[in-house]
């Protein structure tokens, strides 16, 4: 076990936890942001450089700073490490840097894009990047493409995180869309217009932390904040079978992983639940979805009733100073002096 100190705070992990990881644990705002890390996956991590942190002092055995700021999803902790995140100014600046480096090709397009409202690098943008860009020459572009009848691809909005194609290598029979190219010409692409068909193949959607990689079949239905997202369950032979269902009224606009607090998929499920089963009596439904206060999804997405159970009360004790009218379009006048 080692003791590692994160922004003040002391922890003991084992043996081996990155920084990330360590600071995970902890939890709260002192949890460095990761677009391209993922627990859940195999080699990810040091492509996004948004993890960066201070280490100020190597160890107990070996108390020099590092000297340079070093990516806490690859990093691993030592027994007496001390590090700075959000407590060193050195390293806030140095993240607006890689957020305005990300944000160079991006295009403003969140109006109209799928993923607004659940996008990581919207809430990266906000938090940490600037008001304005420097960028004086002209963006790259792509053509929108469909990787297959239920997957768009739209590469301009694309950050070059990885996931997807770690999700291809490592859930799916056989990889067919990578990286091509390199330098700033590099892309997210299928070999020869090959389709992403393959079983699990959808998972790339959930992982994608932008808006590059979209469901078709949600595409433009709804705004994600319009929607319920309930959790649901069916018996399925090739995945676990439990995933959100994104719900307006009794329609499912979309299915999806279930997350954790970490934003990262709980099970990866098969292409089956998230594209073929699309009405409600095909699933059993628990409950509604644990969404954070700080997401704009939970804009009127109430978990136990107790909201609802308090405007009761409320209009309970105005009816019993105001009993309310017999007929709803006889409404009484209104009192004068």
């Amino acid at each position: 076990m080692a003791k590692v100190t994160i922004d003040g705070i002391e922890i003991e992990v084992p043996d081996g936890t990155t920084i990330l990881n360590a600071a995970r644990m902890i939890g709260g705002k002192i949890v460095p942001p990761a677009m391209c890390y993922y627990s859940k996956l195999k080699h990810t991590g040091g492509y996004c450089r948004t993890c960066l942190v201070k280490v100020v002092q190597g160890s107990a055995k070996d108390p020099r700073p590092m000297p340079k700021l070093m990516v806490s999803c690859s990093t691993t902790v030592q027994d007496g490490m001390v590090v700075q995140n959000i407590t060193s100014p050195d390293v806030l600046e140095a993240r607006k840097g890689v957020v305005e480096f990300l944000l160079i090709n991006h295009p403003l397009d969140c109006p109209i894009c799928d993923q607004a409202g659940e996008c990581k690098l919207q809430d990266l943008g906000y938090e940490h990047g600037l008001e304005k860009t420097r960028y004086e020459f002209k963006r790259r572009t792509f053509e929108m493409i469909d990787i297959g009848d239920k997957i768009k691809l739209h590469m301009t909005r694309c950050i070059l995180c990885y996931r997807c194609v770690r999700v291809a290598e490592q859930l799916t029979d056989q990889r067919v869309h990578g990286v091509m190219n390199r330098g700033d010409v590099a892309e997210i692409s299928t070999y020869i217009s090959n389709v992403m068909d393959k079983d699990f193949s959808g998972n790339v959607i959930d992982v994608c932390p932008v808006g590059a990689l979209t469901d078709r079949t949600a595409r433009f239905r709804s705004r994600i904040w319009y929607t319920k997202p309930m959790d649901a369950h069916r018996d399925c032979k090739k995945c676990c079978g439990k995933v959100t269902l994104w719900m307006k009224g009794e329609e499912i606009i979309k299915v999806s992983a279930r997350f954790d607090k970490n934003n990262e998929v709980e099970n990866f499920i098969c292409n089956e639940c998230r594209f073929d089963k699309k009405k409600k009596e095909d699933w059993v439904i628990e409950k509604p979805t644990h969404i954070a206060h700080h997401s704009v999804i939970s804009a009127n997405h109430y978990e136990n009733g107790k909201e609802l159970k308090m405007g009761h009360h409320h209009l309970e004790q105005l009816n019993a100073v105001t009993p309310p009218a017999k007929d709803k379009n006889m409404l009484p006048p209104p009192k004068t002096k």
